[in-house]
């Protein structure tokens, strides 16, 4: 059964272990009566065991009662020497140094590690109605070594018109897709069972240069191909499955390439009418040849780009159309395309097994999992901090939550994820100073479903996650329910400095963030701060002008906004270009996959800026922002027409009338629910209007008595009324009833229960009235009151704004610049240690 166990026991002159116990078994229950010694040795006769079991037997029974003292004393004896051999010895049981059968189960561990060593990667689940190949595509990272510049259209690019199917010859077509006609069912490893049908065309020879489509691999989508000449091909894209449209994202293969030719590849069913395509982006392209040769992987390519619509009028929604030519590197290569850097799950997988496998890492990075996707795949959460010495460090803990690929088709969001877990897992000091400082909760990959079967931008739900934050359908939309519920949870242990969510945007170049304008005006412009702060730290990248903070209803379920509605001031969504850099020293160029890493970096990085204990930099970037703001609003009432004096209420003035809207995707509208979850909608909205109905309180039994007497005395009251009427006799006369004697009793003790409690208040010093007067008490109620708020609010900061400040000297002069270097210890010159003060740690509290 163990092969070194086996040779330990020969040593030891003692039979296999699994024999030893069933002979003993046997012999206990009376079906064998053989001498032990006459026994074959397993090693030796382990196939007469097998064959042949019954020479054992026999249909005579035995004496137990012999057998039970001689059976635990070689028990005993067999199980000492298994326990101490390394080969057999469990994990999860302790034993005692004296040789002594005693086992205990041990303490849990602080780290769950989904993976080992031996362990493999969990097999992504697809829907049942994915063909899947078994090839396993793998690429490997690369940096050029030059940047790669943005293409300069010339105004002579060429339009092909689209020829179809009718005038072209189809070399690659999925059988079947599912649409928005069909819902999601089940799944498997391996998606659609049976054999694995050939789609591509079959060569005729080894001239023939037909070139070879495959897509059906993870994050893959290309749904057709029609080779319309020798050397171009009109390529349609897979809508997201369960849906009529989100056609954006491309990842295919192509094979049986030709050297020096110029092929033509035409894109016809995108829908987005703008696109970066129209200001210089390219294509990516990655060559296997020049991978293993020269350890080249994804580069920018393609001449004559062309976006235009698609002006073939079938009756439906209108398409637009991306054609570009390129010239592959070598003969018969294997070459790939795709929309920009492909991220799969798979990668994630592989990433988070090197972290849980480090002896290093897995200390203070804890892997858990947050849920299951619909199709059964695992939604990873990591929770990152270094352990507290005491609990009071771990209360002070501020939290920051992470998440990213919410839309599996925006790759680039996975990079900067990749970015941010490289460094904040590192040995480096600001890096282990972070985690002293926060907790953080990452969710690096919200839609692994979408992901896995090559969608742009919906889960196989068919509706976009990102806008279905609120949602009460736990079934339907695990993953975002089970997040925002885990914010939940956290916001009730801690505060939450910081929500970030990565996107990727496809119309805009730079990097920027969506935020939420802050209502309250104590922390006025403070939810700009940490924007501007990344700004200053990556000029080359982010760009601040583009970042916007205006709130629009039909953003409403996004989840910056909802976390912010939550009670997270700084709610962001952070979206990277799928272009590059109009800034700086990058102007003109694509990022690669290090800039997107570096991106993670600097958030880390202005995290340190955004907590420093030295205010300078703060108060430096609300100063700016004010300024910027009062040129923007003077720029709005210059283009109204219209002349306002700015000294007096510019800060009074509505944010969300000044900015324009985020002019977002074109899915910003939500499709609402699928047809088949409207019901089950409906149905769990009433059951929980029914249980938020208030329920009459229960009484005491002391309340109960008071109302009966109260109902009792109503009662005589009425009797007493109507009891002269009866008689003849005006109801005038009675005047004062029992229940009115009983009020104005009850009023009159009350009267010298005030009068008392004032009393005792004055003698204790606490006033000097006894008035009753309600405008004296309101004031006493209020003083109270704002006592009381700033007790258990003693940290909140002061009114940034100069005109609602308590003393105005108190204001700070504008600094003169600082250097935006990094000083986070006074006196310290710019050396970094472990902030060990925890509670004395400045970092700003909101409410």
């Amino acid at each position: 059964m163990f092969p070194a166990l086996e040779t330990e026991l020969k040593q030891e002159t003692l039979p296999d272990p699994y024999e030893d116990f069933m002979y003993y078994h046997l012999q206990y229950y009376g079906y064998y009566k053989a001498q032990r010694s006459s026994l074959p040795n397993s090693a030796t006769h382990q196939h007469v065991w097998k064959n042949n079991p019954r020479y054992l037997l026999s249909g005579s029974f035995g004496k137990r009662e012999d057998l039970i003292p001689d059976r635990l004393q070689k028990e005993k004896r067999l199980y000492s020497l298994m326990l101490s051999s390394p080969f057999v010895k469990s994990r999860q049981l302790l034993y005692d140094d004296t040789g002594e059968v005693n086992p205990r189960l041990r303490e849990p561990r602080d780290l769950f590690a989904f993976f080992s060593d031996s362990t493999l990667l969990q097999a992504p689940r697809w829907p049942i109605e994915c063909e899947v190949i078994k090839e396993c595509i793998h690429h490997i990272e690369w940096v050029p070594p030059q940047p790669e510049y943005f293409y300069q259209p010339t105004g002579n690019e060429k339009i092909p018109e689209i020829v179809g199917e009718e005038k072209g010859t189809i070399v690659y077509q999925l059988d079947s897709v599912p649409t928005e006609v069909c819902y999601f069912t089940s799944s498997r490893v391996g998606g659609k069972r049976g054999i694995i049908k050939e789609l591509s065309v079959s060569l005729q020879g080894p001239e023939d240069n037909t070139l070879l489509f495959e897509s059906r691999f993870e994050s893959g989508n290309l749904q057709k191909a029609v080779r319309v000449n020798t050397f171009e091909y009109e390529l349609t894209l897979r809508t997201d499955l369960y849906t009529n449209k989100h056609t954006q994202w491309f990842y295919f293969r192509v094979q049986n390439t030709r050297k020096d030719v110029t092929y033509r590849f035409t894109i016809v069913n995108l829908l987005k009418p703008k696109s970066l395509y129209t200001v210089g982006m390219k294509p990516l392209m990655y060559s296997q040849l020049d991978a293993s040769t020269h350890s080249i992987g994804w580069r920018r390519e393609g001449n004559e780009i062309k976006y235009y619509r698609n002006n073939t009028n079938d009756g439906q929604q209108p398409f637009h159309c991306l054609t570009w030519t390129v010239q592959f590197p070598y003969d018969r290569d294997t070459c790939f395309f795709a929309h920009f850097y492909p991220y799969t799950y798979t990668d994630l997988q592989r990433f988070l097994l090197s972290v849980a496998n480090s002896p290093v890492k897995s200390q203070f990075c804890k892997l858990q999992t947050l849920c299951r996707s619909l199709a059964g795949n695992t939604v990873y959460l990591l929770t990152i901090t270094n352990p507290a010495r005491t609990p009071q460090e771990a209360a002070v803990k501020k939290a920051v939550v992470l998440t990213a690929r919410v839309h599996p088709g925006e790759s680039n969001g996975s990079w900067i994820m990749k970015g941010f877990l490289d460094f904040i897992l590192s040995n480096s000091p600001d890096a282990q100073l972070l985690r002293d400082i926060f907790i953080f909760k990452v969710v690096p990959m919200l839609n692994p479903d979408g992901v896995i079967v090559g969608n742009y931008r919906c889960s196989l739900a068919g509706r976009d996650l990102n806008r279905h934050y609120k949602t009460i359908l736990k079934e339907s939309f695990p993953c975002i329910w089970h997040t925002r519920n885990m914010i939940k949870r956290l916001l009730e242990e801690r505060e939450v400095l910081l929500y970030c969510d990565f996107h990727g945007h496809s119309r805009k170049n730079n990097i920027f963030v969506y935020g939420c304008n802050n209502t309250n005006r104590q922390f006025w412009l403070h939810e700009r701060v940490f924007p501007l702060m990344l700004s200053k730290n990556a000029p080359d990248k982010f760009s601040f002008h583009s970042c916007n903070f205006k709130v629009q209803k039909c953003k409403e379920g996004t989840g910056r906004v909802v976390m912010w509605r939550m009670g997270i001031l700084n709610s962001y969504t952070m979206e990277s270009t799928f272009g590059g850099s109009t800034l700086g020293k990058k102007r003109d160029t694509h990022f690669t996959t290090e800039d997107l890493k570096s991106l993670g970096y600097h958030v880390c990085d202005t995290l340190l800026d955004f907590c420093d204990p030295d205010r300078t930099k703060f108060m430096q970037c609300l100063a700016e922002l004010k300024e910027l703001l009062q040129q923007e609003i003077h720029k709005k009432f210059k283009e109204l027409g219209q002349d306002m004096d700015l000294e007096r209420s510019w800060s009074d003035i509505s944010l969300s009338d000044v900015e324009s809207s985020t002019s977002g995707s074109d899915s910003s509208l939500s499709d609402g629910l699928p047809v088949h979850l409207l019901n089950i909608a409906d149905e769990l909205h009433q059951k929980k209007t029914m249980s938020k109905k208030k329920k009459k309180p229960l009484k005491s039994r002391k309340q109960r008595n008071k109302q009966y007497h109260r109902n009792t005395l109503m009662l005589e009251s009425k009797l007493t009324e109507d009891a002269p009427e009866r008689a003849g006799f005006p109801s005038t006369l009675q005047k004062h009833p029992a229940f009115f004697r009983t009020s104005e009793n009850a009023r009159s003790s009350m009267m010298k229960y005030e009068k008392s409690r004032l009393n005792k208040s004055q003698l204790n010093g606490r006033g000097k009235s006894t008035s009753l007067d309600p405008t004296d008490m309101t004031t006493m109620i209020l003083t109270k009151n704002k006592d009381r708020i700033q007790k258990e609010k003693p940290g909140f900061t002061v009114s940034c704004d100069p005109k609602r400040s308590a003393n105005p000297s108190q204001e700070p002069a504008p600094p003169v610049k600082p250097s935006w270097s990094r000083n986070r210890y006074p006196g310290t010159k710019g050396s970094h240690r472990t902030a060990v003060a925890y509670p004395s740690l400045h970092i700003y509290t909101y409410p």
